[in-house]
Protein backbone atom coordinates (compact mmCIF):
# COMPACT_ATOMS: atom_id res chain seq x y z
CA UNK A 1 0.00 0.00 0.00
CA UNK A 2 1.42 3.19 -0.79
CA UNK A 3 2.19 5.95 2.18
CA UNK A 4 -0.22 8.94 2.14
CA UNK A 5 1.70 11.80 2.33
CA UNK A 6 1.02 15.77 1.63
CA UNK A 7 2.78 17.17 -0.93
CA UNK A 8 2.36 20.80 -2.35
CA UNK A 9 2.39 21.10 -5.98
CA UNK A 10 5.26 23.17 -6.96
CA UNK A 11 4.72 22.34 -10.84
CA UNK A 12 2.50 21.63 -13.35
CA UNK A 13 3.91 19.26 -16.61
CA UNK A 14 1.05 17.08 -17.59
CA UNK A 15 2.25 13.41 -18.80
CA UNK A 16 1.43 12.44 -22.21
CA UNK A 17 -1.61 10.72 -20.93
CA UNK A 18 -2.98 14.17 -20.28
CA UNK A 19 -4.54 15.84 -23.65
CA UNK A 20 -4.35 19.63 -21.40
CA UNK A 21 -4.53 22.50 -23.40
CA UNK A 22 -1.87 24.57 -22.43
CA UNK A 23 -3.25 28.01 -21.41
CA UNK A 24 -0.98 31.33 -22.13
CA UNK A 25 -0.69 33.50 -19.33
CA UNK A 26 0.12 37.17 -20.19
CA UNK A 27 2.68 38.68 -17.75
CA UNK A 28 1.83 42.13 -16.41
CA UNK A 29 4.84 43.55 -18.44
CA UNK A 30 3.85 42.25 -21.88
CA UNK A 31 2.56 45.28 -22.82
CA UNK A 32 6.09 46.58 -22.69
CA UNK A 33 7.17 44.42 -25.56
CA UNK A 34 4.08 44.98 -28.04
CA UNK A 35 5.10 46.45 -31.05
CA UNK A 36 4.70 50.71 -30.16
CA UNK A 37 2.26 51.38 -32.79
CA UNK A 38 -0.21 49.05 -31.18
CA UNK A 39 0.76 49.86 -28.03
CA UNK A 40 0.16 53.78 -28.85
CA UNK A 41 -3.44 52.86 -29.92
CA UNK A 42 -4.33 51.44 -26.43
CA UNK A 43 -5.52 53.97 -23.86
CA UNK A 44 -4.55 54.59 -20.22
CA UNK A 45 -7.55 52.65 -19.08
CA UNK A 46 -7.43 49.50 -21.61
CA UNK A 47 -3.55 49.64 -20.43
CA UNK A 48 -4.76 49.20 -16.91
CA UNK A 49 -7.43 47.03 -17.85
CA UNK A 50 -4.73 44.31 -19.61
CA UNK A 51 -2.92 44.10 -16.84
CA UNK A 52 -5.01 43.85 -14.21
CA UNK A 53 -6.62 40.91 -15.88
CA UNK A 54 -3.32 39.59 -17.18
CA UNK A 55 -2.25 39.27 -12.75
CA UNK A 56 -5.70 37.99 -12.52
CA UNK A 57 -4.42 35.19 -14.61
CA UNK A 58 -1.26 34.66 -12.56
CA UNK A 59 -2.52 34.73 -9.47
CA UNK A 60 -5.21 31.77 -10.66
CA UNK A 61 -2.49 29.89 -11.60
CA UNK A 62 -0.29 30.19 -8.82
CA UNK A 63 -3.25 28.93 -6.26
CA UNK A 64 -3.48 25.98 -7.95
CA UNK A 65 -0.14 24.80 -7.49
CA UNK A 66 0.13 25.93 -3.70
CA UNK A 67 -2.52 23.68 -3.15
CA UNK A 68 -1.64 21.11 -0.58
CA UNK A 69 -2.10 17.48 -1.92
CA UNK A 70 -2.60 14.27 -0.12
CA UNK A 71 -1.49 11.58 -1.45
CA UNK A 72 -3.36 7.80 -0.86
CA UNK A 73 -3.95 4.95 -2.79
CA UNK A 74 -7.48 3.92 -4.12
CA UNK A 75 -8.54 0.80 -2.15
CA UNK A 76 -12.13 0.01 -4.20
CA UNK A 77 -12.84 0.66 -7.92
CA UNK A 78 -16.40 -0.56 -9.49
CA UNK A 79 -19.36 -0.23 -11.17
CA UNK A 80 -22.49 1.37 -9.59
CA UNK A 81 -24.60 1.49 -12.63
CA UNK A 82 -24.43 2.54 -15.93
CA UNK A 83 -21.46 4.95 -16.60
CA UNK A 84 -21.48 5.61 -12.65
CA UNK A 85 -18.33 4.06 -10.78
CA UNK A 86 -18.18 3.55 -7.05
CA UNK A 87 -14.40 4.62 -5.90
CA UNK A 88 -12.97 4.84 -2.07
CA UNK A 89 -9.64 6.06 -1.42
CA UNK A 90 -7.73 4.61 1.45
CA UNK A 91 -6.55 7.45 4.24
CA UNK A 92 -5.62 5.16 7.02
CA UNK A 93 -1.80 7.05 6.63
CA UNK A 94 -4.00 10.70 6.33
CA UNK A 95 -6.40 10.78 9.52
CA UNK A 96 -6.52 14.46 9.40
CA UNK A 97 -7.83 14.49 5.99
CA UNK A 98 -10.17 12.12 6.71
CA UNK A 99 -11.21 14.21 9.93
CA UNK A 100 -11.77 17.39 8.22
CA UNK A 101 -14.87 16.19 6.40
CA UNK A 102 -17.25 17.12 8.56
CA UNK A 103 -20.45 17.80 6.94
CA UNK A 104 -22.30 15.96 3.99
CA UNK A 105 -22.50 17.72 1.12
CA UNK A 106 -18.30 18.61 1.63
CA UNK A 107 -16.38 18.18 -1.48
CA UNK A 108 -12.95 18.44 -3.03
CA UNK A 109 -10.78 18.11 -5.79
CA UNK A 110 -8.67 14.36 -7.14
CA UNK A 111 -6.14 14.00 -9.56
CA UNK A 112 -4.36 11.38 -10.81
CA UNK A 113 -1.70 11.04 -12.82
CA UNK A 114 -1.17 14.79 -12.08
CA UNK A 115 -3.93 15.58 -14.28
CA UNK A 116 -5.92 18.39 -13.92
CA UNK A 117 -8.25 17.78 -10.96
CA UNK A 118 -12.14 16.55 -10.56
CA UNK A 119 -14.19 18.65 -8.02
CA UNK A 120 -15.97 15.44 -6.25
CA UNK A 121 -18.64 14.78 -3.47
CA UNK A 122 -17.91 13.14 -1.04
CA UNK A 123 -20.22 9.89 -0.87
CA UNK A 124 -19.68 8.73 2.25
CA UNK A 125 -21.10 10.21 5.83
CA UNK A 126 -18.62 11.71 8.30
CA UNK A 127 -17.02 9.82 10.54
CA UNK A 128 -14.38 11.20 13.19
CA UNK A 129 -12.78 7.85 12.91
CA UNK A 130 -13.03 7.36 9.18
CA UNK A 131 -10.26 6.06 7.21
CA UNK A 132 -11.22 6.53 3.64
CA UNK A 133 -13.58 8.25 1.58
CA UNK A 134 -15.94 7.35 -1.26
CA UNK A 135 -17.34 8.54 -4.36
CA UNK A 136 -19.72 8.02 -7.05
CA UNK A 137 -18.14 9.22 -10.41
CA UNK A 138 -20.24 9.35 -13.54
CA UNK A 139 -17.33 8.57 -16.09
CA UNK A 140 -17.22 11.09 -19.13
CA UNK A 141 -14.66 10.36 -22.05
CA UNK A 142 -11.76 12.95 -21.74
CA UNK A 143 -12.78 14.54 -18.84
CA UNK A 144 -10.80 14.46 -15.39
CA UNK A 145 -13.18 12.05 -13.98
CA UNK A 146 -12.97 9.49 -16.22
CA UNK A 147 -9.15 9.03 -15.52
CA UNK A 148 -9.90 8.41 -11.83
CA UNK A 149 -12.63 5.59 -12.92
CA UNK A 150 -10.12 3.45 -14.83
CA UNK A 151 -7.60 3.07 -12.05
CA UNK A 152 -7.65 0.04 -9.92
CA UNK A 153 -6.41 -1.18 -6.56
CA UNK A 154 -3.87 0.39 -5.24
CA UNK A 155 -3.43 3.05 -7.53
CA UNK A 156 -2.29 6.51 -6.29
CA UNK A 157 -3.86 9.52 -6.60
CA UNK A 158 -3.94 12.83 -4.83
CA UNK A 159 -6.73 14.74 -2.86
CA UNK A 160 -7.05 18.14 -2.11
CA UNK A 161 -8.42 19.87 1.38
CA UNK A 162 -11.83 19.35 2.04
CA UNK A 163 -13.85 22.22 0.76
CA UNK A 164 -17.37 23.79 1.47
CA UNK A 165 -19.81 24.07 4.26
CA UNK A 166 -22.11 20.91 3.31
CA UNK A 167 -25.30 20.63 3.41
CA UNK A 168 -26.48 23.18 6.75
CA UNK A 169 -29.06 21.01 8.44
CA UNK A 170 -29.07 23.33 11.30
CA UNK A 171 -31.51 25.39 9.14
CA UNK A 172 -34.56 22.59 9.35
CA UNK A 173 -33.69 21.45 12.84
CA UNK A 174 -35.06 20.40 15.11
CA UNK A 175 -37.11 18.10 13.88
CA UNK A 176 -40.04 19.11 15.74
CA UNK A 177 -40.12 22.04 14.12
CA UNK A 178 -39.40 21.00 10.83
CA UNK A 179 -41.41 17.76 10.15
CA UNK A 180 -41.33 17.50 6.21
CA UNK A 181 -37.99 17.17 4.54
CA UNK A 182 -38.08 17.07 0.70
CA UNK A 183 -35.11 15.66 -0.69
CA UNK A 184 -34.03 15.70 -4.57
CA UNK A 185 -31.66 14.30 -6.50
CA UNK A 186 -30.61 13.68 -9.89
CA UNK A 187 -27.58 11.19 -11.30
CA UNK A 188 -24.48 11.49 -9.52
CA UNK A 189 -25.85 13.92 -7.40
CA UNK A 190 -27.13 11.37 -5.39
CA UNK A 191 -23.36 10.95 -4.36
CA UNK A 192 -23.55 13.70 -1.32
CA UNK A 193 -27.53 13.15 -0.63
CA UNK A 194 -26.51 9.36 0.70
CA UNK A 195 -23.79 10.82 2.81
CA UNK A 196 -26.61 13.04 4.09
CA UNK A 197 -29.16 10.27 4.77
CA UNK A 198 -26.55 7.23 6.34
CA UNK A 199 -25.09 10.20 8.49
CA UNK A 200 -28.62 10.97 9.86
CA UNK A 201 -30.86 13.74 10.44
CA UNK A 202 -33.36 12.75 12.34
CA UNK A 203 -35.49 11.19 9.51
CA UNK A 204 -37.28 8.57 11.71
CA UNK A 205 -38.54 11.96 13.86
CA UNK A 206 -39.69 13.96 10.85
CA UNK A 207 -43.60 12.63 9.72
CA UNK A 208 -42.58 13.33 5.94
CA UNK A 209 -38.91 12.41 4.75
CA UNK A 210 -39.36 11.90 0.64
CA UNK A 211 -36.21 11.31 -1.52
CA UNK A 212 -37.44 12.05 -5.32
CA UNK A 213 -34.66 10.66 -6.95
CA UNK A 214 -33.97 10.79 -10.59
CA UNK A 215 -32.34 8.97 -13.31
CA UNK A 216 -32.51 8.22 -17.05
CA UNK A 217 -33.67 4.50 -16.18
CA UNK A 218 -32.54 2.16 -13.15
CA UNK A 219 -29.36 1.01 -15.31
CA UNK A 220 -28.68 4.61 -14.31
CA UNK A 221 -29.74 4.67 -10.91
CA UNK A 222 -27.02 3.97 -8.18
CA UNK A 223 -27.63 2.89 -4.82
CA UNK A 224 -30.66 0.45 -5.53
CA UNK A 225 -29.03 -2.02 -2.85
CA UNK A 226 -29.36 1.04 -0.30
CA UNK A 227 -32.69 1.78 -0.32
CA UNK A 228 -34.68 -0.43 2.19
CA UNK A 229 -31.74 0.92 4.63
CA UNK A 230 -32.93 4.15 3.52
CA UNK A 231 -36.41 3.79 3.81
CA UNK A 232 -35.57 1.54 7.41
CA UNK A 233 -34.20 4.99 8.29
CA UNK A 234 -37.16 6.94 7.61
CA UNK A 235 -36.46 8.34 4.33
CA UNK A 236 -39.42 7.53 1.63
CA UNK A 237 -37.44 6.66 -1.60
CA UNK A 238 -39.44 7.92 -4.74
CA UNK A 239 -37.28 7.10 -7.70
CA UNK A 240 -38.04 8.61 -11.09
CA UNK A 241 -37.69 7.65 -14.62
CA UNK A 242 -36.96 9.68 -17.45
CA UNK A 243 -36.80 7.01 -20.22
CA UNK A 244 -37.70 3.93 -18.33
CA UNK A 245 -38.85 0.46 -20.02
CA UNK A 246 -42.35 -0.82 -20.40
CA UNK A 247 -41.89 -2.63 -17.01
CA UNK A 248 -41.82 0.32 -14.61
CA UNK A 249 -45.05 1.16 -13.17
CA UNK A 250 -43.28 4.02 -10.91
CA UNK A 251 -42.93 7.62 -10.94
CA UNK A 252 -42.05 8.64 -14.80
CA UNK A 253 -40.68 11.85 -16.38
CA UNK A 254 -38.25 14.32 -14.38
CA UNK A 255 -38.25 14.77 -10.70
CA UNK A 256 -39.14 18.51 -10.68
CA UNK A 257 -42.66 16.95 -12.49
CA UNK A 258 -43.24 14.21 -10.13
CA UNK A 259 -43.20 16.56 -7.26
CA UNK A 260 -45.32 19.32 -9.04
CA UNK A 261 -47.76 16.34 -9.56
CA UNK A 262 -47.69 14.92 -5.64
CA UNK A 263 -46.20 17.76 -3.99
CA UNK A 264 -48.86 17.38 -0.33
CA UNK A 265 -46.65 20.10 1.36
CA UNK A 266 -48.96 20.49 4.51
CA UNK A 267 -47.72 23.36 5.91
CA UNK A 268 -44.95 25.38 4.40
CA UNK A 269 -43.28 26.95 7.76
CA UNK A 270 -42.41 23.54 8.90
CA UNK A 271 -41.13 22.38 5.55
CA UNK A 272 -37.03 22.16 5.08
CA UNK A 273 -35.54 21.01 0.92
CA UNK A 274 -32.19 19.72 -0.14
CA UNK A 275 -31.62 19.93 -3.32
CA UNK A 276 -28.46 18.41 -5.35
CA UNK A 277 -28.21 17.54 -9.34
CA UNK A 278 -28.98 19.43 -12.65
CA UNK A 279 -28.99 22.81 -12.35
CA UNK A 280 -32.50 23.07 -14.06
CA UNK A 281 -33.60 20.12 -11.57
CA UNK A 282 -32.59 22.25 -8.95
CA UNK A 283 -34.20 25.62 -9.80
CA UNK A 284 -37.46 24.32 -10.87
CA UNK A 285 -37.97 22.80 -7.49
CA UNK A 286 -37.15 25.68 -5.84
CA UNK A 287 -39.60 27.79 -7.48
CA UNK A 288 -42.13 25.38 -6.86
CA UNK A 289 -41.53 25.44 -3.40
CA UNK A 290 -41.10 29.20 -3.15
CA UNK A 291 -44.09 29.77 -4.95
CA UNK A 292 -46.40 27.34 -2.07
CA UNK A 293 -44.85 29.26 0.95
CA UNK A 294 -41.29 27.40 1.69
CA UNK A 295 -38.35 29.58 2.80
CA UNK A 296 -35.37 30.19 0.48
CA UNK A 297 -33.30 29.92 3.32
CA UNK A 298 -34.98 26.15 4.12
CA UNK A 299 -33.64 25.00 0.94
CA UNK A 300 -30.50 23.62 1.00
CA UNK A 301 -27.79 22.97 -1.48
CA UNK A 302 -23.95 22.08 -1.11
CA UNK A 303 -22.67 24.54 -3.63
Amino acid sequence: MAAATATASTSFSPPPCCSLRRRFHASPDRAATMPLPRLLLLTRHQLRHRLRRSAVSVAASVKQEEILWTRAPVSVVEPAAESLFHVSVDLSDSPGLAASYVAAGQYLQVRALECRPAFLAIASPPSPSGTKLEFLIKDIDGSAASLICRLRRGDVVELGPVMGKGFNISEISPPESFSSVLIFATGSGISPIRALIESGFDAKMRPDVRLYYGARNLQRMAYQDKFKDWEYSGVNVIPVLSQPDDRWTGEKGYVQAAFARAKQILDPSTTGAVLCGRKQMAEDVTSILVADGVSSKKILKNF
